[in-house]
């Protein structure tokens, strides 16, 4: 397994992060296509083989694009249409800069398999699937509002050899409680990129809920008036039995990357350094 890390979580310009992930030892980044000072859907052809070319000379591979756009995913028919179109568009980026998948939360995966939102969920994400297959990329579902084992389900009744899994830990731990080893051999076919990420869960939640709050901006009311509900820690320091986890993965023969995230934090450059010391020692 290779080491790699979120380039916008050390929360420097776009050229500079990438040379500081190269100097603390990754080889290879992920970038988000919609972050602080850059956008890869105003971002000519041009400037976008500009990244690639630095990217080439520090000798680092771009593991994956996050293609995340806010909201709620593809769980809203009217706004389905524009995030569609705009997925295609980063795919069409994500090709520029050799990436291989393209990672997105598309939502909270239904319960039920015959309600209306299962069916609109999994029509969109067919299309950009296939799109994105035609491509040479996988566009990658990340892990965290459902569990693993309803994940599964659902990519197979989508059916789309273009429709993978972007594995993320502490997402299973914090907010669904599940097991982060026994989702990876659950969704074992479809893992194209794992994230590095710890965290604790609190106290038990409704995915759903969360998610709802997080896209509709009230997640800190929710927080203020309820208590907290997870927090996103250093690797080793939360829920994730990272033992148990690594040799999961070895298990399944997955060789991509451990793409360390460090979303929160004072001084995340070091926490995503102790991060690459934790993960050397383990893979």
């Amino acid at each position: 397994m290779k080491i790699g890390m979120i380039a916008e979580m050390l929360r420097e310009p776009l050229f500079q992060s990438l040379d500081t992930a190269k100097a603390m030892g990754a080889t290879g980044v992920q970038l988000y296509a919609v972050y602080g000072d850059h956008n890869f859907l105003e971002m000519s052809d041009e400037e976008m083989l500009k990244i690639k070319q630095h990217c080439d000379k520090l000798g680092l591979k771009v593991s994956a694009v996050c293609a995340d756009l806010g909201g709620h995913g593809f769980a809203s028919e009217k706004d389905n249409p524009e995030r569609i179109a705009k997925t295609k568009k980063i795919v069409d980026k994500a090709v520029l800069l050799g990436a291989p998948v393209l990672t997105t939360h598309i939502g909270v995966v239904p319960a039920d398999p015959e309600s209306h939102n299962y069916k609109l969920m999994a029509d969109a994400l067919r299309e950009c699937g296939k799109y994105a297959e035609s491509k040479g990329i996988t566009l990658a579902i990340e892990t965290g509002p459902e569990p693993a084992t309803r994940l599964k389900k659902f990519l197979d009744y989508i059916g789309c050899k273009g429709v993978g899994v972007n594995l993320d830990p502490a997402n299973l731990a914090m907010v669904c409680r599940d097991d982060p080893a026994k989702a990876a051999h659950t969704l074992a076919k479809y893992i194209v990129h794992t994230h590095a990420k710890d965290g604790h869960n609190f106290r038990p939640c409704d995915p759903a809920e969360v998610y709802a709050a997080f896209a509709d901006g009230g997640f800190e009311k929710m927080v203020k008036e309820a208590g907290p509900i997870f927090r996103e820690m250093p690797l080793g320091q939360g829920d994730v039995n990272w033992d148990e986890y690594m040799a999961a993965l070895k298990e399944i023969g997955y060789n991509g990357f451990l793409t360390i995230e460090r979303e929160v934090g004072d001084n995340p450059k070091a926490d995503i350094a102790m991060a690459i010391d934790f993960l050397k020692a383990r893979i």
